[in-house]
């Protein structure tokens, strides 16, 4: 008995021994949003400022703070409001100024949750002018995990993670296709892939930390190329086009060869199939293909509008003005057809930079780690691809560009958009084709030192998580979760994603969304075109290229770029509005003086509601 009863006393004292050892700050003792400072190696101030707390951890708040927090509505409320009530959201859509004030806010109070200039990245956790100024790192949210922490999660959890393929086998694999419950489509799964790639570039011989991307938003690098060397590979060199082939009467993009541009194919794929887009592993699948090739048409047909309105300028010109109207185009449709369809919500969302002109808001952005990471949908993937009467499993779809030149764009676009995708919340549900992919994306966040999903929640403005059983709604994976991390404070942040109970009718649970839609938001208004300086008719080359940018929508892309103009949506639509749709659709693709007469009569719908409103 004796020796048990030392046998405790020093595990005590060396359990005490380690704790103090540990950083202080270990604990994440700072609230809402104050900053941890250690004195020596037991003692901590927390940094208040500008919080609208104040107090020993910045918990007690001021009078216009308690006031605000005990007056706004929960997120899952303004959720409800927001996906319910369709008359009354109808009515605000249609006056202006109300529309406006209400999509004002939204990007406001979502933005503003982003910092701005970044703070940390995986290698600081606290200011410095590294942090700062080296692009090559993604930057964070929050500080990494410190390393002297007694766990990885800091103070709470166990010694050690659970292993990374059983968290996947048993939480996030498929047993079943589950569909998503939102009607999200193939069309919305692969534009998410091809728009992201533009930003997402991780660099994995360096680090997850790190992105191989010179820029840190949308400059459509992924159509032009990330460079300038390979850029001017791509470009014609004649009326600002980039260089294309003819087959079957129809624009597709040069092959390697003939461009000399790098793109990751297997030895296996022949030469002739071989295409050279911006993005160098856009041959992967047929889908990503399918987008590079609709944006390389509309990169062509908006110059050879350029080259009839300025015939004065020269190569240079025209393809610097087209990019600039390509990237506005692309930000119009991901707010007002991508996002909107994301939330589900019947306040309609508005592209209009001048929203913001008169707030304090600041022109620039930084890809963080963090919303790369909550970025991997892989549930959105089906078991296989459907194309017509036709069915790919992974095997037959990988690297085999044969597919878009069998059933041309236009049957592409027909059949992903009347494919159903899968639902992301809920679990069990990434496809296992993409198994290592998923299991990498947890070790990545572990080697990042990411905090726990619930330190995120208080982060974004959200109640943490008390249990397992809130987190997922359901008793079985609950009880399993906590057997394995032992603590609701020690759950990762992207399986935490992954099993989180979706919203009600939802593709998402609440925590993707509230932390997703800042960052969104932010690096899309975040852009130069939006700013006051750019956002001028003059920047587009006038007023028809400004017209480009303002009337453009998923519909319209395809419809001025694909023969017969088939209907597509992000969402899986009945017969009878597809056919409508396409109606309004094609009038929208008539010549641009007709369509200048028109705008006021077109219905053309951007379907069901915003991801990253709440993004």
């Amino acid at each position: 008995m004796l020796t048990k009863g030392f046998a405790f006393f020093a595990f005590m004292v060396l359990s005490q021994s380690v704790f103090s050892a540990a950083d202080p700050c270990c604990s994440n003792p700072c609230q809402n949003r104050g900053v941890c400072m250690t004195f020596g190696h037991e003692r901590y101030e927390c940094d208040c400022t500008r919080t609208g707390f104040y107090g020993e951890n910045c918990t007690t708040p001021e009078f216009l703070t308690w006031l605000r927090v005990t007056l706004k509505p929960s997120p899952n409320t303004v959720h409800y409001i927001l996906t319910h009530f369709k008359g009354v959201w109808n009515i605000i859509n249609n006056i202006s100024f109300l529309r406006d004030a209400i999509m004002r806010y939204v990007l406001t109070s979502r933005s503003h949750l982003i910092d701005s200039p970044p703070t940390y990245n995986s290698h600081y956790g606290y200011k410095s002018w590294e942090a700062y100024s080296n692009l090559s790192y993604y930057t964070r949210s929050l500080p990494p995990v410190g390393k002297s922490c007694p766990t990885p999660m800091g103070v709470k959890g166990k010694s050690e993670l659970p292993n990374a393929n059983l968290i996947v086998e048993k939480f996030l694999l498929r047993r079943k296709f589950i569909p998503d419950p939102q009607g999200t489509n193939i069309m919305f799964a692969f534009f998410a892939q091809h728009f992201t790639h533009q930003f997402f570039k991780t660099d994995l011989k360096r680090g997850a930390a790190f992105t191989k991307g010179l820029g840190h938003g949308v400059d459509l690098n992924h159509v032009y190329g990330e460079s300038l060397d390979r850029q001017h590979k791509l470009r014609l060199k004649k009326d600002g086009k980039l260089k294309f082939q003819m087959i079957d009467g129809e624009m597709y993009p040069p092959t390697v060869k003939e461009s000399e541009v790098e793109m990751m194919y297997p030895p296996h794929v022949p030469e002739h199939i071989q295409f050279a887009v911006g993005q160098e592993v856009f041959g992967l699948v047929p889908g990503l293909m399918m987008y590079a090739t609709i944006w390389l048409r509309e990169h062509n047909r908006v110059c050879d509008i350029l080259v009839k309105e300025h015939p004065e300028w020269d190569d240079e010109h025209i393809f610097q003005t087209a990019r600039l109207i390509l990237i506005g185009e692309t930000i119009k449709i991901v707010i007002e057809d991508y996002v909107q369809h994301l939330s589900g919500y019947h306040f309609k969302l508005k592209f209009d930079p001048q929203l913001l002109f008169n707030q304090k808001f600041q022109y620039q952005n930084r890809i963080a780690a963090e919303f790369n990471t909550l970025y991997h949908w892989h549930p959105l993937l089906p078991d296989t691809f459907q194309i017509n009467e036709k069915e790919y499993n992974y095997q037959q779809f990988l690297y085999n560009n044969s597919v878009m030149l069998e059933h041309g764009i236009s049957e592409m676009v027909e059949s992903f958009t009347k494919q159903t995708a899968g639902r992301v919340a809920g679990g069990r549900n990434v496809p296992a084709a993409v198994f290592r992919v998923a299991v990498a994306s947890v070790e990545h966040s572990r080697e990042m030192r990411y905090q726990s999903m619930n330190e995120y929640r208080k982060r974004f403005m959200l109640k943490p998580f008390e249990s397992f059983e809130e987190l997922t709604g359901e008793k079985e994976m609950s009880a399993e979760l906590e057997s394995l991390y032992g603590d609701i404070d020690a759950m990762e942040l992207y399986p935490g994603l992954l099993v989180e109970q979706p919203r009600p009718g939802a593709i998402f649970g609440e925590t993707m969304v509230e932390l997703g839609a800042p960052f969104s938001l932010k690096g899309l208004m975040g852009n130069p075109i939006c700013s006051p300086e750019y956002w001028k008719p003059s920047t587009f080359g006038g007023n028809v290229g400004f017209d480009i940018v303002n009337t453009a929508s998923l519909q319209t892309l395809v419809c001025n770029n694909v023969k017969n103009c088939p209907y597509t949506s992000f969402h899986v639509l009945d017969s009878e509005h597809t056919k409508t749709a396409t109606i309004n659709a094609s009038s929208n693709s008539a010549p641009l003086e007709e369509r200048r007469h028109l705008k006021l009569l077109l219905v053309v719908p951007s379907c069901c509601g915003v991801f990253f409103f709440m993004k």
